[in-house]
């Protein structure tokens, strides 16, 4: 199968361009920089570098090159994981994945493409008890800035699973780890969790729900065969921020986190750390082991 990736050099991008090279498909990734393209080169794959929000120069790029398949990984994520650089990322990020995703949507339909996957998040269900599948709602009544990205990944997947011309996939990731992620061993968590400038907030009840990008890449290569419709892509282990970043802490050989008051991160980082340290919900992955043979690996710090 012909693959193109949109987003090709971003976390889940190297793993991802790696298994579906493995797994016999031929793969072209899109950069919107030149030494982006260099990345892809030295990783084997053929790279074009187009601009998302150019919607002509990218029906032009997906006419000639006719995918059977594109995968959207399009985001504009600062580097750094900090609350402030978070918010000053959002506005962009969230024009990449609405207007740049619909520019490559629609290319994927000029171009006869029959398969789109998006990604998506699996980290901002509405709070309950237990964990939440793919019919439980999203968490629209949220902290400011939990509740834009839940617009935004209501629209992308509405637009994505709408389209009568192709056979859309959202894929609902949990947070990154491994390689080139805010968790790796030198991301900006880690740094962060060494430093000890990322503390439990309150009780830290808020469940996390985690996947290696190794095996989101695995699942997205599997989704691309799978019946459409949305996938819960994480691992086994949802946790408490209470106990899995302790873990992560000793894991890395960094100090203990600190513990301060809800009322006190409000004050120094704001209502979405609160949400995030009490209120998130873990994720069920079980339609995903059932569909696309799913198999997470344990969350390697509990």
């Amino acid at each position: 199968m012909k693959v193109f990736v949109a987003g090709a050099t971003g976390a889940i991008g190297t793993p991802l361009l790696s298994a579906l090279s493995t797994g016999g498909h031929e793969v072209i990734g899109m950069t919107s920089r030149r030494e982006g393209l260099q990345r892809l080169r030295n990783a084997g794959v053929e790279g074009v570098i187009a601009d998302a929000l150019d919607a002509e120069a990218l029906r032009a790029v997906l006419t000639k090159l006719r995918p059977n398949a594109v995968i959207d990984e399009l985001t504009a994520l600062p580097k750094n994981y900090t609350p402030a650089e978070m918010r000053a990322a959002a506005e962009r990020d969230r024009r990449v994945r609405l207007e740049g995703g619909r520019n490559l949507q629609n290319a994927a339909i000029a171009a006869g493409a029959q398969r789109y996957v998006v990604q998506a998040a699996g980290f901002f269900y509405e709070p309950g008890p237990g964990l939440a599948s793919e019919t439980d709602r999203l968490a629209l009544e949220a902290s400011p800035a939990v509740s834009a990205a839940v617009r935004t990944y209501l629209q992308v997947e509405a637009r994505v699973l709408g389209a009568s011309e192709l056979q859309g996939v959202a894929l609902r990731y949990g947070f990154f780890y491994g390689p080139g992620t805010y968790h790796a061993d030198d991301g900006s968590i880690s740094n962060q969790v060494r430093a000890q400038q990322y503390p439990v907030i309150g009780s830290g009840r808020g469940v996390y729900s985690f996947v290696h990008v190794e095996d989101a890449a695995a699942a997205t290569v599997a989704s691309l065969e799978s019946d459409p419709g949305i996938y819960n892509i994480v691992d086994d282990d949802p946790t408490p921020i209470s106990v899995w970043l302790p873990a992560f802490a000793r894991f890395i050989g960094a100090p203990q986190p600190p513990h301060i008051t809800e009322e006190q991160a409000r004050q120094s980082v704001g209502a979405d750390a609160v949400y995030y340290a009490t209120r998130l919900r873990g994720a069920d992955n079980k339609r995903a082991k059932l569909d696309l043979r799913f198999v997470p690996r344990k969350l390697e710090w509990l």
